[in-house]
């Protein structure tokens, strides 16, 4: 298996990876490797994630900057690579779309006003129902389970544990925030714009104008088979199908690596963790 690494101070992470006899995996060539290697927070996996979809990936944080515990130090989650120890869990993506353009998201799909001293107004669907009616304030967005504990708790000072999140930024009256089953769909409807579309920290931006309209939901997902421990995808939009060691997963907050592959629709990010605590 050849490994390409990503992120910050990789120095660090080389000399670990000599130190435990993997540095003759290691590939300068993305496409000639078998497993990504994040080094960094849960940024450097999302970029690893939005630029090379379909390659597995291994997220290590930066002892530098995001200190480990005792128990789940980067010579351990090594240890658990090489001796093939590590398990097979998949997080579900998110999507929007615009005017035939789609961002997909592990964490969130937010839609907010362009230009900073002007509220956008817009209307809100949830499943084909009105719920609410030229909403005035800085944004609305998506998040999934995974990004509860990102820019959806900044908003809500809350954090979900199934589900997606619907959060609503600064709206000058009382809107409430809501965990909707993760089959919803929600539709936005801009009356007053212009807006734009982002995705977890791409810098790729999607312009609405008064009168578009944006989808946001559960990106379509497709079986996968053949996953350790019953970690298979189901065609339901949203489903978290984990396979874990010891231990159980805190959404946002990982100690160990992540290992996994996205499926040919977009709809999973599968990750491979060892023991994750509680």
């Amino acid at each position: 298996m050849k490994f390409f690494l990503m992120g910050r101070n990789l120095e660090d992470l080389r000399s670990a990876l000599t130190a435990a006899d993997l540095a003759d995996q290691i590939t300068e060539d993305a496409a000639k490797a078998d497993l990504i290697i994040t080094h960094g927070g849960d940024g450097a996996m999302l970029g690893a994630e939005r630029l090379y979809p379909g390659c597995l990936k291994f997220p290590i944080r930066d002892a530098a900057t995001a200190p480990l515990c005792p128990a789940h130090g980067l010579s351990m989650q090594l240890e658990l690579l090489k001796s093939d120890s590590l398990k097979k869990t998949m997080l579900p993506k998110i999507c929007g779309s615009v005017n035939g353009r789609c961002m997909k998201a592990i964490n969130d799909v937010f839609i907010h006003n362009r230009d900073y001293v002007s509220a956008m107004r817009y209307n809100v669907w949830i499943d084909g129902e009105l719920y609410g009616k030229e909403i005035v304030g800085d944004g609305v967005g998506l998040s999934t389970v995974h990004g509860a504990t990102a820019y959806y708790r900044s908003i809500t000072h809350s954090i979900f544990r199934t589900g997606i999140g619907l959060a609503f930024s600064n709206s000058t009256e009382l809107v409430n925030h809501l965990v909707l089953p993760e089959t919803s769909v929600v539709r936005v409807q801009v009356l007053r714009g212009p807006c734009e579309m982002v995705a977890d920290n791409s810098p790729e931006k999607i312009e609405l104008q008064e009168g578009d309209e944006a989808i946001l939901g559960g990106a379509v997902e497709i079986g996968v088979s053949g996953e350790p421990d019953g970690a298979v995808a189901n065609q339901a939009a949203g489903d978290l199908h984990l396979a874990v060691g010891e231990g159980g997963i805190e959404a946002g907050h990982h100690d160990i690596g992540f290992f996994g592959k996205d499926d040919a629709l977009g709809g999973k990010l599968l990750l491979q963790l060892g023991r994750a605590h509680q």
